[in-house]
């Protein structure tokens, strides 16, 4: 195990799992303008990383998974609509990198995951939640509305009413509700979040890499492009160019022979 740490962001290696730890726990993990690229920094070096083959994003501490943006930055960079440029483009990179990595991600989420921290986890590709986790956008609250990004994110996750119903009633949504909705995928009794988000992401790292990476390629063409009458040549070949991979060979042969097979992401 290894862990590195920048000042406010821990990284711990457990390949092929890394978990990535937003520690300021005495601002309840909030995010500051300079952790939004620090983040997005450090999100992409393990996306190229082939040892990597889950990563979990987690607050550290027992109260916040994160409550957001940090409010104490709002004068020097969300003073005004130029400043605030500046600020959302810094936070469309993070939501970008998260949503391009081929690495699959899971936000483990323990108390509050709020505004900008919620929004991180909906980026991810799952999201597990220990009994008495709150989540929401209370942007509302402080007369300013969510990104295009956050936004998309957002309706394709829970849908237009339940996205609507986050935004307007400002609320923080119970970890029971939040399931309901589609807002995260598990909900596990507290002292079982560790177990089961490693639990999943061990069985995750056992299974092909190139197909999680493909797959994901595949649901943001989907996405993108509904109709699906537009794709490039090249984005129309992704799910067949599985065939030519030795993980292929070695995924069927496996099978066939009634083993667990070995993927190298190759």
């Amino acid at each position: 195990m290894a862990i590195t740490a920048q000042e406010h962001i821990l990284v711990e290696r457990q390949l092929p799992i890394v978990t990535v730890t937003i520690n300021r726990p005495r601002q309840r993990n909030a995010i500051n303008y300079r952790m939004w690229g620090e983040l997005a920094d450090c999100l992409d070096e393990l996306d190229q990383d082939r040892n990597v083959r889950v990563v979990v994003i987690t607050g550290a501490g027992d109260v916040a998974f994160s409550a957001g943006a940090d409010i104490a930055d709002f004068d020097e960079y969300r003073a005004d609509s130029a400043k605030g440029k500046v600020y959302n483009d810094a936070v469309d990179r993070l939501l970008d990198t998260l949503a391009a990595m081929n690495t699959p991600t899971i936000s483990m989420i323990r108390g509050f995951a709020a505004g900008g921290g919620c929004e991180v986890a909906v980026a991810t590709d799952l999201r597990i939640a220990a009994e008495g986790s709150r989540l929401g956008i209370p942007a509302a609250r402080l007369g300013i509305s969510i990104g295009h990004r956050e936004m998309r994110g957002l309706v394709n996750l829970v849908g237009k009413g339940n996205a609507l119903y986050i935004l307007m009633s400002g609320r923080l949504v119970e970890a029971e509700e939040a399931l309901r909705m589609g807002l995260v995928n598990q909900v596990t009794g507290s002292g079982e979040l560790e177990e089961v988000t490693y639990q999943l992401a061990r069985d995750i790292a056992s299974l092909a890499p190139l197909s999680h990476a493909a797959n994901k390629q595949t649901l943001n063409q989907v996405l993108a492009k509904p109709a699906l009458d537009n794709l490039t040549p090249e984005e129309a070949n992704i799910p067949l160019a599985q065939f030519d991979t030795r993980d292929y060979q070695e995924g069927y042969r496996a099978f066939l022979e009634k083993r667990t097979p070995n993927f190298t992401g190759e």
